[in-house]
């Protein structure tokens, strides 16, 4: 992912702050040789603390061979993407129809090392750290070895701890472009208001003169 300086974070914060309304990506895990990366799309619960997100996967998942024969991992994640037609792009005294269409989108890639849980009660751990995520208002059970209603499920799954080495993130919402560019782009969106336009219109605004 290229990263221009006018598209990177101010501060860790600002990648940390989206990241966290964010718990659903893409795992890319390393193929076979001669193949292309293995992609799993899934729900995962980041821990900025501990440096690590925890998830886990059916047991039959093909992914498992790929994440032994190598941990090095990346979690992607991508959201508040937009379509900016052209004109809305062309700089004073340039002809509308010579602005230069583009994305705009939010980007963050976690490199990780793979951590393979098997344990039953480290399962039941994780998965309850996972339940306390997504319901910090319960009504599940907990997990628990040997008790209903998850204990037998645990040996279909298995854990995995991602363990952060490296980030990379991106906010790309004509932070190259001038103020009354930015404005303008500004004013379409909100104008046109399609799916996602609130949020980028919202990036946008908090990042000018970033």
């Amino acid at each position: 992912m290229l990263i221009h300086p006018w598209d990177a974070p101010r501060e860790d914060a600002e990648w940390q702050r989206w990241l966290a309304g964010h718990d659903f990506g893409q795992l890319a895990v390393n193929g076979p040789p001669g193949e292309p990366p293995w992609v799993q799309p899934l729900h995962f619960a980041y821990d900025v603390a501990r440096g690590e997100a925890v998830t886990h996967l059916a047991r039959p998942n093909p992914l498992w061979s790929a994440v032994a024969a190598d941990p090095e991992v990346l979690l992607s994640v991508v959201d508040d993407y937009v379509y900016v037609p052209g004109p809305w792009q062309a700089e004073p005294q340039t002809p509308p129809e010579h602005g230069v269409p583009t994305s705009f989108y939010a980007a963050v890639q976690l490199r990780c090392t793979a951590h393979v849980v098997d344990d039953p009660a480290e399962k039941a751990e994780l998965l309850n750290r996972q339940l306390g995520h997504f319901q910090p208002d319960g009504g599940s059970a907990r997990a628990a070895v040997g008790e209903v209603p998850y204990g037998r499920q645990l040996s279909g799954i298995r854990g995995l701890r991602l363990e952060v080495t490296g980030v990379r993130a991106k906010f790309k919402y004509a932070g190259k472009r001038s103020a009354e560019v930015q404005e303008r782009i500004a004013v379409r969106l909100a104008e046109r208001d399609g799916p996602r336009d609130a949020a980028a219109r919202e990036h946008l605004l908090r990042r000018q003169g970033a």
